[in-house]
């Protein structure tokens, strides 16, 4: 594993997400470098769609976005047949890609989540906000799995609803935040029901229903959390525990989403360090107490992963 490209990872993560960041130190040296670079090259590509660093700045309008994210998918693509890549980014990405066998469609499916927001996507029906949360990041979830050994396909559908149950956690937490720069991935058949107008959607006479909304989707990341807890008999129990303790930390944003109510977007909510250390220290119990248990049935009902 290259060790520069694993730094610059690892100091990337360390700046754009404070929740991964704690988690990535509980994997082996091995699993944690190749991790890590993975979120580098997620990062990278965001960034670039967004027109921002590290998650932060103003974020550009979609005209040019799809000649970013064609040059995204070249590059993508390059560095997934094993050519030599400049950019450290897309170094890491075929770096991983070789390391751990995984199969170029996968990093193709994140872009496509991409592409959705270049092309302004429509999400008219809960269907349609979860194949957006599986291409931005349950896919991520399948790959993040089959770096640390997975390859049973009930094992990376479990993977892939704990990034969809992160990734509907986000939008209830980024809702306003995501509405004033025109984008919404609530179903659209949620907000008429609600008789909130997708373009009056960040006003603030709407956050009591808005925070009805939120709630629902917290509650519909549930089912998908509580399948993610049952494959991680699956993971080694350092994996398990750095899994565990990611979903626990995300987990919690929405449980503080659904609890504030309409005063939830008065300010980004987040979870403090004493926080992520309580929740860290749940999550070793957690994960030791996999390594007896018999993995439950997936929960019926869930969205389901392309094969």
């Amino acid at each position: 594993m290259n060790a520069v490209l694993a730094e610059q990872a690892r100091q990337t993560i360390e700046a754009g997400s404070k929740s991964f960041a704690l988690a990535s130190r509980l994997f082996d040296a091995r699993t944690r470098a190749s991790a890590v670079m993975l979120y580098a090259w997620c990062r990278h590509c965001d960034d670039v769609i967004d027109g921002q660093e590290l998650g932060f700045g103003q974020v550009n309008s979609p005209q040019g976005g799809e000649a970013a994210l064609e040059q995204l998918r070249v590059a993508t693509g390059r560095a997934c047949a094993g050519q030599p890549m400049s950019q450290p980014a897309f170094a890491a990405l075929g770096e991983v890609v070789r390391t751990h066998d995984i199969p170029p469609r996968f990093p193709l499916q994140h872009l496509d989540g991409f592409a959705m927001d270049v092309h302004d996507r429509q999400y008219q029906t809960e269907a349609d906000t979860l194949e957006y949360c599986y291409h931005v990041a349950g896919v991520v979830g399948v790959m993040m799995a089959m770096i640390m050994g997975a390859r049973d396909e009930p094992t990376l559908d479990r993977a892939c609803d704990l990034g969809v149950a992160f990734q509907l956690t986000n939008i209830a937490r980024d809702i306003v935040e995501d509405a004033q720069i025109g984008r919404c991935y609530l179903p659209l058949d949620w907000l008429n029901e609600a008789g909130i107008p997708r373009e009056r959607l960040a006003a603030p006479e709407y956050r009591p229903q808005l925070a009805e909304l939120a709630s629902r989707l917290v509650n519909m990341a549930e089912p998908y959390y509580r399948s993610a807890r049952g494959g991680l008999t699956a993971l080694p129990l350092r994996s398990a525990w750095a899994v565990a303790t990611a979903r626990s930390v995300y987990r919690e944003i929405g449980v503080q989403v659904r609890e504030q109510g309409a005063h939830a977007w008065d300010e980004r909510i987040s979870t403090s360090r004493l926080d992520k250390l309580r929740l860290l220290c749940q999550a070793s119990g957690i994960a030791l107490s996999s390594r007896a248990e018999t993995s439950e049935p997936r929960p019926p009902g869930l969205w389901t992963r392309p094969r």
